[in-house]
Parts: C-alpha cells; structure tokens; sequence
C-alpha cells in the first residue's frame, strides 16, 4: 500500500491510500483533476504569461494553469453556483482595452458561461482584476435571458476584428444563434444557422468559431464552425462535426451549399467539447484546442478513482487540401509536448512478410512514430499495451483504404451506461484514409488510459480510452502481406506530475 496522501480541490478534502498521480490508470502527461470529474473545457484563454484552463467540475468550474501547455498547477474553484443556479460551460476573453468598463480604464479577464436553475439556461457574466484567482459575479445577470427555449447554453465569445465588436455563439438544440456586443454586457441577436445542416442526430453542444489559415496558400483562410453533438444512437454516443465556410461577424455561410455534408472532428468515441484558446498572442500565431476524454454514453463510468475524466492533448490546427480538392481540418500534437521525451528507442527498414515484431521496449506512457511502405500488404501496424490476453491494435488496410483503432482487447470493457444499462466498452473506430504513394505515417500517444493516433501529420485523428492491466506493457509490429517499416521511433515521456 502506498503512502497516504490528502489533496483539497475547491475546500473539499479527499484521502487516498495511492499517492496522488501514481493510481491506476492515471495519465501521466495529460491533464486530469486531483479528484472528482472532469468535464467540458471551459474559459479556455491566455493572460499575462499564463494559458488558463478551466473546466466543469459538477455545475462549477475547475481551475488548472499552465505556462506552456504540458506542465499544469491546479489552483482552486473559480466560479461556484449562486442564486441564478449552476455554473455551465461557457468562455473567457480578455478585454484589453475595457469595452465593459469594468476594469478602471486597464484589462481584466472576461467570463461568459450558462447558468441553470429549474430547467432554465441563461447567459451570465463573471469578471477578475486579478488574473483569474478571484472573480465578481455581474450584478445584472443575466447578460441574455432565456427566449422560452430549452437548450439555450455554451457561450462562445470572440473578437471580430472585421466589424470591431464582439461576438457570442450559443446552442441551441440543434443550432447556434449568433449576438454581437460592444462591451460583453448588451447583447443584440444576428443571426442562426444549423437548421437542416450537417448531424442533426441529437442536440448541439459547446460551438466554437474561428479562422484557420489553408495550409500551402499563401494569405488564404476560411472559418469553421465546430460542433459537438449529444448522446445518440446514430454515432453510437456524443460525437462532433465541423462546417468550413464563411463569416462576416453577423452570418455564418457553409460551403457546401446542400448542407449535407458531415465532416467529423476525431474518429474515436473520446473527444468532446474541443474549444480553441482565446487570445494566444498573434507572433504565436497557432489556433489551438483541446477536448474532454470521454464520452456522454459514459461519461464517468470509467474505473477509476479519486478522478473521473481528463483533458487530450493540446492540438493545433490548420485547414488542408485533400486528394479530391476537399478542405479539411488537420490536428497536430504541439510542438511544446517534444520537452517530455526521453531518448528513444529506434529502428529502421524493418521488414515484415506476414510476422510480428516484438520491440525491445516495455511502458504505458510513450509516444510513438511511425513510417510505413508496402507493396502488397492487406493489412499492417503496432499494437500497443500489450499482454497474452491484452493489446489495442491500430492499424491501415490499404485495399480499402481505412485507418482504425480496435479496443476489444483493450483490458476492461464490461460498464454501465448513462441511463443504468450494461454495454460492452470494446469497439473498433475506422475512419477512411487515402494514404499517398503506398507510404503511411502513425503518430501515436499512449497515457495509461488514453490512446491518441495521428494520421499522416494529423490528417486524421482518433482519441480514445482504453483501460488495461498495468502489466500489458508491450509493443508489437504486424503485418499481413509486405511491408516496411522504415522508421520506428518510441520515445518514454516523463510524467508533468512530478
């Protein structure tokens, strides 16, 4: 039994027989709370040296900060329920040049978010003098009441430099309203859209609305709208969707003019809720966003404990062309997470015909690249997390051109769902990938629990959960037909936590 460790969070104080970050199944590079659950990222914005991270905590919201991204301090609850109900999700700005005149003619720190009481979501406002440590609740919220409508939450606020003024997105069902502002505090209503777009399967959750430029096009960008969608049984669980188009501070404009098209943000069942950062300083010049590892089909079913939930990745992002001329969004890991690795463990032209390869390498922490060729192969790539009983196998198929993460074999499996009813975890999530020139690259993070796989420099995408034995720590080649793997290298990373 390891030593006792006692940790507070928010004045509530929590005793474990694990020393704190060591339990089973506890990432080690990812973000997760001391205790209690994790949920939707909220107030994601930078000031002053510092990225904030706040997120729901059970109608509240937590509070981690970072100066880079990796390494996290867990600082206490920030905003807590009050008479107009609950804290929901909802954004943080900075309001540099005080537009809300709230700040005595210098910035502070800005916070929209939904507050719910009875069944009724309204839009409410928070501010801080003093970089997020401490917060004034506005005295006339809410800032937007609620128009008769039951799904009316998730603000997402930006500036929008075109028209010079604020702008607000909401959810609501299955659409967002769009309001602009010139302070934060008096909001008029634009416009709406989503009616007959893209998944219509369940309501929409925490929109977001941002410019990315196209990658190899010099001085051109478009907007997307992203999307999270509820629990459904079309997508076997939440899920989320992006429109790519344009916008003019007033109405957003799908490309696609039928509206039909459904682009997905990841291709596994474990990121949702991804909102980008708000003022990340222009020489940065990134869009970044990070997502909650999990999903509304079981949102805290997971066996673990004293925490329930936990943040991916940060990602950056861009938009690409694909082979048919299509736009698409392309997620990458940040460069920042290359500090956490040790040296690696590395291979090249390792051939296969049929067989495996057992690496020379044991862990559950660990990042791992990949370059693969073939000629004539049906199906090839690693398996991680590996047992006689155990393994995730990730893996292409070149003839019909799919990229997949298999977790039946994952470890544990058996759960039960939001409404009460058992349901088999194991599942395997295919997306369609066309690898170019018969040649692949995997790029994939294992955290103890969490798997993410990035596909040719982030073209495709899949997070997801897994819950193995500690003891199922191997990594494995495999091959059905021909192949090369011409570069293999495993890099250790080192735990943020200690």
């Amino acid at each position: 039994m390891g030593a006792c460790n006692m940790n507070a969070i928010g004045g509530e104080l929590v005793t474990t027989s694990t020393p704190l970050y060591k339990e089973k199944f506890r990432p080690q590079f990812h973000l997760t709370p001391p205790q209690g659950p994790m949920s939707d990222p909220n107030g994601m914005v930078y000031v002053a040296g510092e990225y904030h991270q706040f997120y729901q905590f059970t109608g509240r919201w937590g509070h981690a900060v970072s100066k880079d991204l990796v390494h996290w301090e867990h600082l206490p609850l920030a905003l807590v329920s009050d008479e107009l109900g609950d804290i929901w999700s909802g954004s943080c700005v900075v309001d540099h040049h005080n537009s809300s005149g709230l700040f005595h003619d210098q910035y502070g720190m800005v916070a929209l978010f939904t507050h719910f009481k009875d069944g009724l979501q309204s839009q409410s406002m928070a501010y801080s003098h003093d970089k997020g440590r401490s917060w004034i609740k506005y005295s006339g919220n809410p800032v937007i009441a609620n128009p008769g409508i039951k799904d009316f939450r998730d603000p997402k606020v930006f500036w929008h430099e075109v028209s010079a003024r604020w702008v607000m997105i909401v959810s609501v069902d299955r659409e967002v309203y769009f309001y602009s502002s010139e302070n934060l505090i008096n909001w008029r209503y634009e416009s709406s859209f989503g009616r007959e777009q893209g998944c219509q399967a369940a309501v929409w959750e925490c929109p977001d609305l941002f410019q990315l430029p196209v990658a190899g096009e010099e001085g051109v960008s478009k907007w997307v709208l992203h999307i999270s969608i509820g629990d459904n049984r079309q997508t076997d669980g939440s899920h989320a969707q992006y429109f790519i188009g344009e916008f003019d501070g007033s109405r957003f404009i799908n490309d696609d003019a039928s509206g039909k098209e459904v682009n997905w943000t990841d291709y596994g069942q474990d990121f949702y809720a991804a909102v980008t950062y708000s003022d990340i300083p222009k020489e940065d010049g990134r869009i970044i966003w990070l997502a909650w590892t999990s999903n509304w089909k079981y949102p805290f079913a997971g066996p673990t404990a004293p925490w329930k939930g936990g943040m991916s990745l940060p990602r950056s992002l861009c938009l690409k062309r694909n082979v048919e001329d299509q736009l698409r969004l392309v997620q990458q890991p940040i460069a920042e997470l290359q500090q956490l690795r040790k040296p690696a463990s590395k291979l090249q032209d390792v051939e296969l015909a049929s067989d495996t390869l057992l690496l020379d390498y044991k862990g559950r922490s660990f990042e791992l690249e990949t370059t693969i060729h073939w000629e004539h192969a049906t199906a090839f790539g690693v398996r991680v997390c590996l047992s006689d009983e155990e393994a995730t196998e990730i893996g292409y198929r070149p003839e019909s051109g799919e990229v997949y993460v298999d977790r039946h074999r994952s470890g544990m499996s058996q759960f039960t769902s939001r409404e009460g009813k058992p349901f088999d975890f194991g599942k395997r999530f295919v997306a369609a990938h066309a690898a170019q020139g018969k040649k692949i690259k995997l790029r994939m993070f294992v955290d103890e629990s969490i798997v993410e796989l990035f596909v040719d420099d982030g073209d495709t995408v899949f997070t997801t959960l897994i819950y193995p034995d500690p003891s199922s720590q191997g990594i494995e080649l495999f091959a059905e037909g021909a192949v090369k793997f011409t570069s293999v290298d495993v890099y250790e990373m080192s735990s943020i936590w200690t």
